[in-house]
């Protein structure tokens, strides 16, 4: 009974803790930290010793696994060279550099006991710097590198630690380290390609989502434990398989089964993340009192700690651009700013402190050697986790713009519906009931409710607004009156729940674009995506006519949402959305190429022959 009120009270402060650091801007791993480390002296507050077993296998490979399905491989691929770098070669040296770091202040700890704290706190977590990175709003180019880093980098600060453990207890010789590292990485490559394969194999063959569910629950235990029982790297494992399996989804997955699966392991990681940092912060009160009993004088524990703690920023910072000088004068190099923030976003976690336990007990000095863990965790996200978003605005990193996203979204929306719509006009049907009609209007639909989100007039509803609100009124009706026959009993609860369901459904399926209570202006953007477009070279963009109007419109006597300008001839005509659609009315009759936005403070063109933005 005490074990589950514990557990009961750990989320109820997890979730309390999350929704304060919303009201306070402030990060929730970090006030998670602060309030674990605060409970930990509580006096009604059981000691919770956190085992190394418990987070390597229990909490390791979920919290891997969610972070891998949603990473892009195509983003990690193209910065495969710096993630490597940081997750390789920055933790093998950041490790001997603490450990001759520690050797030096700790003189007869040992090169192994050293080197083996050197490689404990080498390895940021992918946890905390996701949960930062993402909520402060750097570059996604920089999420991706420090995402792709702290999913890899636990393998070679493990298999480091292993090493420097056997050295603990016997000689290990050099050779034996080149093959214990090529075994983990390569062993954990291959089964993370097998276990692959296989839960490929299973998806194509399940389709009910609640299975599906249930295997994906399985396979970064199976991946892990599979790996680990042959000495190779369960984490490179269980990160093959995620990025492999989220790649693929799109074709192995049913798309039930992707919603089901996206929103649990959503919840999944949003659980566990947040307690992970607050049981960093439960270890305090017993890490210090272990301490107590330390040979070695309280300055000089300090000492160790802070330096510790200063080695590894300092090692990251100058590693990071010692590689960007290297690099500068190659293809596409980072911005010295964005360089600057990888170099500072180097966070530790869990992972850390769970590997600190695994140090041997009867190794010299094991109680400080904790502590370092334990200063090092705390000390790199309080100090940069909270200073990090100051430092992206003062030096002016731009985070991800939603205008530009927003534009690409209605791009990509139109090119995909023009693939629907050609592959419509393929197909050979009877169609006596107009289904063709109501599948063109609902891509229709689709579509102008991307393009409406760019720029319109902010005092009046677009047309997919308008009908969000207004299907959504009525779903909310027609769910009341499901209710209300249900609470009747006359009608069995299996279909009142399927009939709740398919309500449900329709609802998710209302755009969310179209419920945005603000649009966004968009000025000049290149969305070519590399795909080389003469029209929109041969018409740059220009000063749009002022106070532009629809004389079609006009003359109609109808209303336009938005209005574009041709770029060949200067005519003024309104978008798809409006009812009289004379923008595109006016391509088709002249097919002139490219029209411009005439929307004030807007000057993005799009090019109706190769379907491109500009």
């Amino acid at each position: 009974m005490e074990l589950a009120l514990l557990l009961v009270s750990m989320a109820a402060v997890v979730l309390a803790a999350t929704a304060v650091s919303d009201r306070l801007h402030v990060p929730a791993p970090l006030l998670l930290i602060v309030v674990g480390a605060a409970a930990s002296y509580v006096p009604a507050v059981p000691t919770i010793h956190l085992e190394s077993e418990v987070v390597l296998l229990g909490l390791l490979p979920p919290l891997l696994y969610a972070a891998a399905i949603q990473t892009s491989l195509v983003d990690f691929n193209a910065n495969r060279g710096s993630i490597l770098r940081l997750s390789v070669v920055l933790v093998v040296i950041t490790s001997l550099t603490v450990g001759a770091v520690v050797q030096w202040l700790v003189p007869g700890i040992g090169w192994a006991a050293a080197i083996a704290i050197g490689a404990v706190v080498a390895p940021p977590d992918a946890v905390a710097a996701t949960a930062v990175a993402r909520r402060i709003g750097l570059p996604r180019r920089v999420v991706t590198i420090l995402e792709g880093e702290s999913l890899l980098n636990d393998a070679t600060a493990l298999v480091a630690l292993r090493t420097a453990i056997a050295a603990l207890s016997a000689g290990v010789a050099v050779t034996e380290i080149g093959v214990d590292f090529i075994r983990a990485a390569g062993g954990g490559l291959l089964i993370g390609i097998g276990v692959f394969l296989l839960v490929a194999w299973l998806r194509k063959q399940v389709t009910d989502p609640l299975m599906d569910t249930a295997i994906s629950f399985l396979t970064p235990f199976a991946a892990f434990v599979a790996a680990e029982e042959v000495h190779a790297s369960g984490v490179i494992s269980v990160v093959v398989a995620g990025l492999l399996l989220g790649h693929k989804a799109p074709i192995i997955q049913t798309a039930q089964s992707r919603i089901t699966e996206r929103i649990t392991w959503r919840t999944v990681a949003f659980v566990l993340e947040n307690t992970v940092f607050l049981l960093i912060g439960l270890q305090l009160d017993w890490i210090l009192a272990g301490v107590a009993d330390s040979t070695l004088s309280t300055a000089r524990i300090a000492l160790v700690c802070g330096a510790t703690l200063a080695t590894v920023i300092a090692v990251r910072l100058a590693w990071v651009y010692a590689t960007w000088l290297f690099r500068r004068l190659g293809e596409d190099p980072l911005p010295a700013s964005w360089t600057f923030l990888i170099g500072w976003a180097g966070m530790r976690g869990v992972v850390t402190l769970a590997a600190a336990f695994v140090i041997p007990e009867d190794a010299p000095h094991r109680e400080v050697l904790l502590l370092a863990a334990f200063t090092v965790v705390a000390g790199t996200l309080l100090l940069q986790g909270l200073s990090l978003p100051l430092l992206t605005r003062l030096l002016g990193v731009p985070a991800p713009d939603p205008a530009e996203d927003a534009l690409a979204r209605a791009a990509l929306l139109q090119q995909a519906a023009d693939a629907g719509l050609a592959r419509l006009d393929e197909l050979e049907y009877d169609d006596h009931h107009g289904v063709s009609d109501q599948i063109r209007s609902r891509l229709d639909q689709r579509s102008f409710a991307a393009w409406e989100q760019l720029a319109t007039a902010e005092d009046e509803e677009t047309p997919s607004q308008l009908y969000a609100r207004i299907r959504q009124e009525m779903i909310d009706a027609e769910r009341a009156k499901v209710l209300l026959v249900r609470s009747k009993g006359k009608i069995p609860s299996e279909v009142v729940s399927q009939v709740l369901g398919m309500l449900d459904i329709e609802e998710s399926m209302l755009d969310a674009g179209s419920e945005a209570p603000e649009r966004i202006r968009i000025g000049s953007l290149a969305l070519t995506g590399g795909r080389q477009c003469d029209d929109l070279e041969a018409f740059p963009a220009v000063e749009t006519v002022a106070d532009p109007a629809c004389a079609t419109c006009l003359a109609d006597g109808t209303r336009w949402v938005s209005l574009r300008q041709c770029l060949e001839c200067g005519h003024v005509g309104c978008c798809d959305s409006s009812i009289g659609k004379h923008a595109s009315a006016h391509f088709h009759e002249t097919l002139h190429p490219v029209m411009e936005s005439a929307q004030p403070d807007e000057s993005w063109r799009w090019c109706f022959v190769h379907n491109l933005t500009g």
